[in-house]
C-alpha cells in the first residue's frame, strides 16, 4: 500500500504521516528527508546557494525514485504539485491525501517558523494565502481524497484518513468486537 501526503507547508504532512503510518503499520518518509541525505545540507541551505529551480529538479527526481517502489507513508514538500511530472507520478503510484488547510489556520501553527525558505518573507501570512491560492487546485488535482484539517488533533487526521482509505477500498476496515446478541423483552 502506498499513500501520499499533499498540502502547504505546515498542513500536518510529516506530523500526521508520521502517525498514519504508525497506525498501519507502515514505513514512514518525508520526502524532504531524502532530499536533504540526498544533498548533504538543509533545504533551505540549498534554496538560498542553489535556487528554487535547481531544488525542485532534485525533487522530481526523489518522488520519481519513491514512486517506483512506492509503499507506506510519503509526506512530500508543500511545493511538489508545482510539477506536472510530480502530480502525475504522484496519482498514478499512491493514494494522495490532500491535508487543507486555510492560510490563516497554517499561519497561527506557523508564524514562530524559521525553517522554511518560502515563509521568510515580511508578510508571512500574505505568503501562505498566495501559495494557497496558486496550489489548492494543484493539490486538488493530484489527490484522491482531501481532508480538512481545521482544527482537529493529529490523532483526530490520521482516524478520518483511515476511514478515507477504508472506504476507497485500500485498507481493510478493523473487525468490530462480537456484540453479546440481543436478548428480547418478555
Amino acid at each position: 500500500m502506498a499513500v501520499a501526503l499533499v498540502g502547504l507547508p505546515g498542513a500536518g504532512k510529516s506530523a500526521v504521516g508520521r502517525r498514519l503510518g504508525q497506525r498501519l503499520q507502515l514505513p514512514f518518509i518525508d520526502s524532504d528527508n531524502v532530499i536533504e541525505q540526498r544533498i548533504g545540507c538543509s533545504i533551505r541551505d540549498y534554496f538560498e546557494r542553489e535556487g528554487e529551480a535547481s531544488f525542485r529538479d532534485i525533487e522530481q527526481q526523489v518522488i520519481a525514485d519513491l514512486a517506483e517502489t512506492a509503499t507506506g507513508v510519503v509526506a512530500t514538500g508543500g511545493g511538489s504539485v508545482l510539477r506536472e511530472a510530480n502530480r502525475n507520478r504522484l496519482r498514478a503510484s499512491f493514494h494522495v491525501i490532500y491535508l487543507r488547510s486555510s492560510p490563516e489556520d497554517l499561519f497561527r501553527r506557523l508564524r514562530h517558523d524559521v525553517k522554511r525558505p518560502l515563509l521568510q518573507v515580511a508578510d508571512p501570512l500574505g505568503r501562505l494565502r498566495e501559495l494557497h491560492a496558486a496550489r489548492d487546485p494543484l493539490y486538488r488535482e493530484t489527490a484522491h481524497d482531501v481532508v480538512e484539517t481545521g482544527r482537529p488533533s493529529v490523532a483526530m487526521l490520521v482516524n478520518i484518513i483511515v476511514m478515507q482509505l477504508e472506504l476507497a477500498g485500500i485498507v481493510v476496515p478493523a473487525a468490530q468486537p462480537d456484540l453479546p446478541p440481543v436478548q428480547p423483552h418478555d
